[in-house]
C-alpha cells in the first residue's frame, strides 16, 4: 500500500509531494519532492497502479457558495486555541475551482473519497487532510509551528522544528515512519519555502498512512461526504480537548 501526501498549490504554486510505502509493519520514504503545476501532481499518481491513498492538504469538496464549510468550523472549534483553525472555503473564492477540479480528477483516476473506510484494507482512496492540527495531536504541541509567516531567520528556526518531530516522533508511533535522510533547512526565502512544501506533504501522506491504519479508531473526521470534511489524528487525551463532537 502506498500513500502519497500532496501540498497543493490552491492555485497556481508549486505543490509538495511524497511517496510512503508500507514495507511490512513500517513506512519508508520513496518520494519527497515537488511540482511547479497541478498536471504534474495528477500525472505522477496516474503512474501509480497498485493501491495507494492520496492525502491532500486542500479543500476538494466545496458544497457550499458561501461561508464556511462544515469542516472549516469544526477545525476552528477544535483547534482555533492552537493557531490551527483551517481557511475558509467557499465556491466563491478564486482557488475553489482549481482545488475542487483536483479532487474529480482524483476521482477520475479511481481515488474515492474515503471519510469512512474498513482499517488496513487495500483499496484506491483520497481525503482531505490539515497538517496543522495534526502537529498539535501527534507531536503534543502547546501551538502550531510557525513556519509559514514571520521573519525568515523564524520561519526557519520553526521548520528545523517540524523536521526534527518528523524524524523523531514519527518512528515512536504505530505504524512508525523512519526518516534518516530529510533535506537540509535552507537560509534564502525561496529554498525554504520549497522544503516546506515537501515536508508538510510527508506530513500529510504520513496522516493518510495513520487513517488508513487506524481509522476512527485513533483519528477524528470533522465533517461528512456531503459537507466536506478533514481528516486528523485523534490526540492521544481528551484531557485538552474533550469529547469530540464532529458534525
Amino acid at each position: 500500500m502506498k500513500f502519497v501526501g500532496v501540498d497543493l498549490g490552491w492555485q497556481s504554486q508549486p505543490s509538495g509531494f511524497c511517496t510512503l510505502i508500507l514495507q511490512g509493519d513500517r513506512l519508508t520514504l520513496a518520494t519527497l519532492t515537488r511540482y511547479d503545476r497541478h498536471g504534474e501532481v495528477l500525472a505522477a499518481i496516474a503512474a501509480i497502479a497498485e493501491p495507494a491513498l492520496i492525502a491532500v492538504d486542500a479543500p476538494t469538496l466545496i458544497p457550499n457558495a458561501t461561508g464556511m464549510r462544515m469542516p472549516d468550523r469544526l477545525a476552528h472549534r477544535y483547534f482555533g486555541k492552537y493557531h490551527a483553525g483551517a481557511y475558509p472555503a467557499n465556491q466563491s473564492l478564486p482557488f475553489a475551482a482549481h482545488t475542487v477540479a483536483f479532487g474529480q480528477a482524483l476521482e477520475a483516476q479511481g481515488f474515492a473519497h474515503a471519510p469512512t473506510l474498513i482499517p488496513r484494507q487495500p483499496g484506491r482512496y483520497q481525503i482531505e487532510v490539515f497538517p496543522h492540527p495534526a502537529t498539535i495531536t501527534l507531536f503534543g504541541l502547546p501551538r502550531i509551528l510557525r513556519y509559514k509567516k514571520g521573519r525568515l531567520a523564524d520561519r526557519a528556526a520553526e521548520l528545523t522544528r517540524l523536521r526534527q518531530y518528523l524524524q523523531t516522533v514519527l518512528p515512536t508511533l504505530v505504524p512508525p515512519c523512519f526518516l534518516p535522510e530529510l533535506p537540509p533547512i535552507p537560509a534564502t526565502g525561496a529554498a525554504l519555502k520549497e522544503v516546506e512544501d515537501r515536508l508538510d506533504s510527508l506530513l500529510c501522506a504520513y496522516i493518510g498512512a495513520h487513517w488508513w491504519y487506524w481509522g476512527t479508531a485513533r483519528n477524528w473526521v470533522l465533517g461528512d461526504r456531503a459537507q466536506g470534511y478533514i481528516v486528523v489524528p485523534a490526540p492521544s487525551s481528551t484531557e485538552l480537548f474533550g469529547p469530540a463532537q464532529l458534525s
